[in-house]
């Protein structure tokens, strides 16, 4: 395996990251903002990026895109189409984005009508239903899910597995991504606020904090690289095995560095207008999406 990525990953790397931080909120208050999230959902359209596997691309460079995703809060659907696009690009089918389906909801289903699902091995559509107020995700929309219809086809085993490899592997990805981003916030903050005439991250209590951030950060990475690469590179089990074990260490990883953003931003941290309660809030939500549980594997992880 070789960990580096190619000239052409560093760019679409670079354009999505790029992209996140040019449209991608700000604030809390710009998630209200429907002039950005109108810009925001036609320059997503525009790349074609939910669309990656249809069009060739590796597990590899969907986790890239989902990571910086995550990182700069995008709050168009990215993650539901392009799981739902890897079950379609088996039947022929159009590439128009739908929502995925996980249970009874629909995922990522910002302004979509149609979503699929994968259920013993079979692929079904089922309409988008109202949407869930009480979601904790503020960034993507979870929706009711419809009564599913006749099967549109039926997936290999081999194929079902691996889908559901990069399944954990772009949830994996989205928490990797959060993970920065609060890290980037908590950093920032703790650069700009002084108490008694030095700013707190001079202080070794914070310092420390926010290094063991970091090297939770640079864990996180390094199990993400393998579990993406294993998706087109490994045989099915190996695949799903590694994406199980980047799926626990990045989510228990990922809620311990947004609640450490929380708390280097002390007593505002814990408001609302304080944005890492929304990463905390992501994080919880990709943590469930797909779940793992460590009895499932058996790699001694605790």
């Amino acid at each position: 395996m070789d960990v580096r990525l190619t000239s052409e990953q560093r760019q679409l790397r670079d354009a999505a990251a790029k992209l996140a931080d040019d449209l991608g909120p700000g604030s809390v208050q710009d998630l209200d903002d429907d002039s950005r999230v109108a810009r925001l959902e036609k320059a997503v359209d525009t790349t074609g990026w939910r669309a990656l596997r249809s069009d060739g691309a590796s597990g590899v460079e969907v986790a890239i895109v989902a990571e910086e995703f995550g990182r700069g809060l995008v709050d168009v659907p990215f993650l539901g189409p392009v799981l739902a696009d890897d079950l379609r690009r088996h039947l022929g089918d159009d590439q128009s984005p739908w929502a995925i389906g996980v249970g009874s909801e629909a995922v990522d289903a910002r302004g979509l009508t149609d979503a699929v699902i994968l259920r013993d091995r079979q692929i079904l559509s089922a309409p988008v239903g109202a949407d869930i107020a009480a979601a904790a995700d503020l960034t993507r929309c979870f929706a009711e899910l419809g009564e599913p219809g006749e099967p549109l086809g039926e997936l290999s085993a081999a194929d079902a597995d691996r889908w559901y490899a990069l399944a954990l592997v772009a949830t994996t990805a989205d928490l990797v991504g959060v993970s920065r981003g609060a890290q980037d916030l908590a950093v920032d903050y703790a650069k700009m606020r002084e108490q008694y005439g030095h700013t707190i991250g001079s202080y070794q209590a914070v310092a420390h904090m926010l290094a063991e951030s970091q090297a939770l950060i640079e864990g996180s990475i390094s199990v993400l690289r393998h579990a993406a690469w294993a998706v087109d590179e490994l045989d099915t089990a190996e695949a799903i095995q590694a994406s199980r074990v980047a799926k626990i260490y990045c989510a228990r990883a990922a809620f311990t560095i947004c609640e450490t953003s929380i708390q280097v931003h002390g007593g505002i941290g814990n408001t609302w207008e304080c944005l890492a309660h929304v990463y905390l809030r992501r994080a919880l939500a990709s943590t469930e999406l797909f779940p793992v549980s460590l009895k499932e594997i058996d790699l001694g992880v605790s």
